[in-house]
């Protein structure tokens, strides 16, 4: 038993003795040092100013900015709404709402009205849905009517007020 006990307290002296060992615990501080200035510097060089300026940065903005144009999942929306509308048999379903589904934007809604109209010798559709997405849940109102070569063109689809 103490011939164990004196081989372990060898075996430790050795370690403490061994040149690298020393060298080993006295970078280790070093290390943790660099390692912390290193994580700390990326905060205060992309712009967090913890101990200059007072001014507010007016840079973040946290509310809804107006787009220019539509964006590409607006029309995704409107030609899956366009294509719930058009193919339709508007004798069948009455005043059944039409659920409809984008699973490329998430969105989803409910077509709550269609109407035809062919008064200009045009065969056309308004319609009401609703668009629940990411922005929130809206209401729109468009219109698509038939082109003499068969295809739905999307004339309106616009959120109403």
């Amino acid at each position: 038993m103490e011939d164990t006990k004196r081989r372990k307290v060898d075996a430790a002296a050795m370690i403490r003795q061994a040149p690298l060992a020393g060298f080993a615990r006295g970078i280790a501080p070093l290390c943790l040092a660099a390692t912390v200035v290193f994580a700390l510097s990326g905060c205060t060089s992309t712009g967090l100013d913890l101990f200059g300026s007072t001014k507010p940065d007016r840079s973040i903005s946290t509310s809804t900015i107006a787009t220019k144009g539509k964006t590409s999942e607006a029309i995704s929306d409107e030609v899956t709404v366009q294509n719930a509308v058009t193919s339709a048999d508007v004798g069948k379903i009455g005043k059944n709402p039409i659920p409809w589904a984008n699973a490329s934007t998430g969105s989803a809604g409910v077509i709550t009205t269609v109407m035809e109209d062919t008064t200009t010798g045009t065969h056309c559709r308004q319609f009401r849905t609703t668009r629940h997405s990411y922005m929130g849940i809206a209401r729109f109102m468009g219109r698509t009517c038939m082109e003499s070569n068969g295809n739905w063109q999307l004339l309106s689809f616009q959120e109403e007020n």
